[in-house]
């Protein structure tokens, strides 16, 4: 399940990708116009500006905004900032890799087989997929 981090950095990004002239946008606006709380969502914000997706201003006039454009932001990398790894389960992950503990055997586990298939199938999503994309 999506968590709501996740799902309410999906909503910020959108939102601020769709601000008239790349103004920086303050918290207050994106949390009331998107319905989440004003400290977590800062909390996310903060989270996409550590990782290159936003830019911020202080002052009067302050607030967040992209500093790449929406074609140039894709899905994996959004979903692994927000969500953490895209694998179900570590011994499918493709950058988080851990072999399960109570696994003998990868090779005959119908689990894992599972997983990659669910993971390939969510990846192939995200990589076809930009900010630009969902907007």
């Amino acid at each position: 399940m999506l968590s709501k981090k996740t799902k309410y950095g999906l909503k910020a990004l959108t939102y601020l990708a769709r601000a008239k002239g790349k103004e920086p946008v303050q918290i207050a606006e994106i949390a009331k116009h998107e319905n989440i709380s004003q400290k977590f969502l800062e909390s996310i914000l903060l989270t996409l500006r550590r990782n290159g997706f936003l830019g911020s201003k202080k002052g009067k006039g302050g607030g967040y905004y992209l500093i790449k454009d929406p074609a140039d932001i894709p899905m994996t990398t959004v979903m692994r900032v927000l969500e953490g790894p895209i694998a179900m389960v570590p011994c499918v992950s493709l950058n988080f890799y851990e072999k399960c503990d109570d696994c003998p055997d990868e090779a005959t586990c119908s689990v894992h087989k599972l997983m990659l298939q669910i993971r390939d199938s969510a990846l192939d999503v995200y990589r076809s997929n930009t900010l630009a994309d969902i907007l």
